[in-house]
């Protein structure tokens, strides 16, 4: 393994793993939140003992996450140093305000979990409630900052020179409002679907019921109306990016050769040798209205594109193709979920809904691994699109074949070690919280 495949390789590891937690950090904090409003309004208790196993949950997530964090910020440093030279006064900004946030997160939690019986009690509601507000922000500071890499703003670039540098402008650029968006989307889906799942199978196993019923309630309502309106999002993207990057659409949807009324394409095999796509199911002109709103609109293919500036089309169009058939399950899902809450109540007691949500619970995550491996994949072979090329901003250093094993070994470790704690936790809510003692006036 050469460095430049290993330093992508542990990039992308960082990044996976990371990104997990990112979007757990910015999500469950609001879960945590509702469910303490109504710990508040009602006096049942059930809603308290949710909102402090929770809690516990958040803590966990948010100190594995700070660890990657850290980690991920460092290695762009040691990877690609080129990049941080050229980039890191233009995009900086972000990053700072992304450690305000942080810091803040971390203060609002650490009032959060001890001070229960200490604060005025919507004092500590809004502590919780401000955990959320601050992960959040940092989660989208971090996509800017990514979105920057996608569509460079905020500079001049001329004669190998970044000048007349501009922050506001890079941190506000074209690609912002559309990926952050579509990511704060995906992370309520992927931890709403998630957070469901686990308490569905619970409700299966006959384990504190009442406890878990309304833990389910509160994470499917927010997961399932996420998972509705990120087609609209995805809608956004598409079209953003058929605009600032043609060569990533035409990876995406293996799109080969330039031409109007241009077909979606559903599932197939690239086939890159003869620029074609076998056994896929098209459906004419869909990919012109996707991406410019006419069923006539010409559609730039790979074919426009030189083949040194074209991204890896197998990856980028099976990782797109995942994220996609991922989504649509979702929302399938969250419109059954909301027509037995609305219509058919005793559905939402029926093992075989109960059973779906638990088969669904890592679909989002996969949803978001793919659609990070869109986003960064289908960008090669550019770090900053259209400037500068990946291979020239990697590291000189050698060895980072190890670093990568290393690390491999590192993030694994650290996997096992949270899923051990969260089961772990899973199993204390059974003692900590049963059902004999709670009020459910």
């Amino acid at each position: 393994m050469d460095n430049f495949i290993a330093a992508r390789s542990q990039m992308a590891l960082s990044l996976g793993f990371h990104i997990i937690f990112s979007c757990i950090g910015m999500v469950m904090p609001f879960f945590m939140a509702v469910s303490h409003f109504y710990w508040l309004k009602t006096g049942n208790i059930v809603y308290k003992n949710i909102t402090k196993a929770w809690s516990k949950g958040v803590a966990i997530f948010f100190a594995t996450g700070a660890v990657s964090g850290t980690v991920l910020s460092f290695e762009l440093g040691l990877l690609w140093p080129e990049f941080m030279k050229h980039a890191g006064p233009i995009f900086g900004m972000p990053f700072s305000l992304e450690g305000t946030a942080f810091f803040i997160e971390a203060i609002a939690l650490g009032f959060f979990l001890y001070g229960w019986d200490r604060f005025n009690k919507w004092f500590h509601w809004f502590t919780g409630v401000i955990v959320g507000v601050s992960g959040l922000a940092s989660g989208i500071l971090v996509v800017a900052a990514n979105a920057w890499m996608n569509s460079p703003a905020g500079f001049d670039f001329t004669n190998g020179q970044y000048t007349n540098i501009d922050p506001i402008a890079a941190m506000f650029n074209d690609a912002w409002f559309s990926q952050a968006l579509h990511m704060t989307i995906a992370a309520f889906a992927a931890t709403g679907f998630a957070v469901a799942g686990v308490h569905a199978l619970m409700i299966l196993r006959r384990q504190n019921v009442l406890f878990h019923t309304r833990s389910f309630t509160i994470a499917a309502i927010f997961g399932c109306t996420a998972a509705l309106i990120q087609p609209l999002s995805g809608d956004i993207s598409a079209k953003d990016v058929a605009l600032r990057q043609p060569a990533k659409l035409a990876a995406m949807e293996a799109h080969f050769h330039t031409s109007k009324a241009a077909p979606l394409i559903i599932g197939g095999i690239p086939d890159e040798k003869h620029k074609k796509v076998d056994y896929a199911l098209e459906l004419p002109g869909f990919l012109s209205f996707l991406a410019h709103g006419n069923f006539q609109a010409e559609v730039r293919g790979l074919d426009s594109i030189p083949e040194k500036d074209q991204p890896p089309v197998a990856i980028t169009h099976y990782a797109f193709q995942l994220m996609v058939g991922m989504g649509m399950a979702m929302m399938l899902l969250s419109v059954l979920y909301f027509f037995a809450f609305w219509k058919r109540k005793h559905w939402l007691s029926n093992g075989w809904l109960l059973k779906l949500f638990v088969l669904a619970t890592p679909l989002g995550f996969m949803a978001v691994e793919a659609g990070w491996t869109v986003t960064e994949v289908g960008r090669q072979p550019w770090i900053i699109y259209g400037i500068m090329r990946t291979a020239e901003a990697v590291t000189p250093m050698p060895g980072i074949a190890y670093s990568f094993y290393l690390f491999s070994a590192v993030y694994i470790s650290l996997a096992v070690i949270v899923v051990f704690m969260l089961y772990r936790q899973i199993k204390m809510v059974g003692t900590l919280y049963d059902t004999s003692n709670e009020n459910t006036h």
